[in-house]
């Protein structure tokens, strides 16, 4: 069952890791042109380091996938761990964030979003996968598609939005 055969998506996870490594160069070049912007609004500094802990987050899960022969159920717990260690680490330090009122709502809400798209189908995936049934990696779909998305999202306002 293609679920709970990672060989099966080499490729697809071989395309992800390429992808997080540019990605997160892209955000390390939007902090570097706009440091001095960044560091005026008090939320910004705070999502440059989740949307680089999700691309981490993204990266390691490939390396994850990618390795050989390891069992399902040590890449259930591996997964099931990253999964849960970077949705607690980024929500507490998200939420602990004083939010100014002069800040829309939104500034918390997507970042929020972000993480919870970005990690609960980890979490998802590696309960499946030690359980034997439920899906199995392809709960990871949407965490891909999740993460990648708000690392764009976050690029595009470390980037553009930041200069309006």
């Amino acid at each position: 069952m293609t679920a709970y055969r990672p060989e099966l998506w080499h490729d697809l996870f071989v395309a992800m890791a390429g992808a997080a490594a540019a990605l997160t160069g892209l955000i390390f070049v939007a902090v570097s042109i706009n440091l001095e912007r960044i560091l005026k609004f008090r939320a910004l500094p705070v999502r440059t380091v989740e949307t680089l802990s999700v691309l981490l987050g993204l990266l390691l899960l490939s390396v994850f996938i990618l390795v050989p022969g390891q069992s399902l159920t040590v890449l259930g717990l591996e997964m099931l761990i990253l999964g849960a260690v970077m949705a607690a680490v980024l929500l507490v330090r998200r939420l602990r964030l004083p939010r100014a009122p002069d800040e829309p709502l939104t500034w918390t809400l997507t970042p929020v979003t972000v993480i919870l798209v970005s990690t609960l189908p980890m979490i998802a995936a590696g309960i499946s996968v030690l359980a034997g049934g439920g899906g199995g990696l392809y709960w990871l779909v949407p965490e891909l598609i999740g993460g990648f998305a708000g690392a764009v999202m976050n690029a595009y306002i470390l980037l553009v939005e930041i200069h309006r």
